[in-house]
């Protein structure tokens, strides 16, 4: 079958670039769906942390058109007989991958907006299978029928039963520190008004729009590429200057 147009399959997980698991995970995808584009959307989620991860994943799914298939592994409890594995379908978008809270938020979000969701729990099995590694050996092909049309593999879930369904709409902590050192929150920029501050480790930080609107060496928060609130230092390393980690807790607080 041939792949819709603009269709594509990307991945998001917390595997990490190194080592044998990307690339397992590509070579079925590429095997059983030949010629649907593969994108890393990033592989160095917060390990072992569905619910920082989740945040992260709902900015990131926005910038994807209708028709793709995100494969959404951060699977602590990968092979425990109480975490299902699900398909989910918002705006247009399958997400493939545990029920662990991982697809929580944008399942969430969505709903608020009137844009309701839709589970599966995943019955297909394959052949044979790893008791560790499901992103390879169940996932992904699931991943690779949905992107070659077919339905989801299962019955339908009631939405209100999945992990992370009275979770809210932002997390009011660090999510992510990429290679600047900036730490992006899992606080949506529309939830806040424009003269918030943000108070993290007893330290004050006021926002901006852009890097230079500080001086050099100034912290700042600003909406990111992806609208989530994000920490940075001009011309420094946030998270090494203001001891920021995933996890660290952030207050915002309307200006006096």
């Amino acid at each position: 079958m041939v792949a819709m147009m603009g269709q594509m399959i990307a991945l998001f997980t917390d595997f990490g670039a190194a080592g044998p698991y990307v690339g397992q995970t590509k070579a079925v995808l590429a095997a059983r769906a030949p010629g649907v584009a593969v994108i890393d959307l990033m592989h160095d989620a917060s390990a072992y942390h569905p619910k920082r991860a989740a945040y992260l994943l709902a900015a990131l799914v926005a910038g994807l058109p209708a028709g793709a298939v995100i494969l959404g592994v951060v699977d602590p409890d990968v092979g425990h007989a109480a975490r299902r594995p699900v398909v989910v379908e918002v705006g247009g978008r399958f997400l493939v991958g545990p029920d662990n809270g991982l697809f929580a938020p944008l399942a969430n979000q969505a709903a608020r907006r009137g844009q309701a969701a839709r589970w599966w729990l995943i019955t297909w099995r394959p052949e044979t299978s790893s008791a560790t590694f499901h992103g390879r050996d169940l996932f992904a092909p699931v991943a690779a029928m949905l992107a070659e049309g077919a339905p989801p593999p299962g019955e339908m879930l009631d939405p209100t039963r999945t992990i992370g369904a009275d979770w809210p709409d932002d997390l009011s902590e660090i999510v992510y520190v990429d290679g600047y050192g900036n730490a992006m929150t899992g606080i949506r920029a529309d939830s806040l008004p424009p003269d918030a501050v943000l108070n993290v480790r007893g330290q004050t930080i006021a926002g901006a729009t852009t890097f230079s609107d500080v001086p050099v060496g100034a912290a700042m928060w600003y909406r990111n590429a992806f609208d989530l609130v994000e920490i940075a230092i001009n011309r420094g390393q946030a998270a090494a200057v203001l001891d920021l980690r995933p996890g660290t807790e952030v207050q915002a607080v309307a200006a006096a």
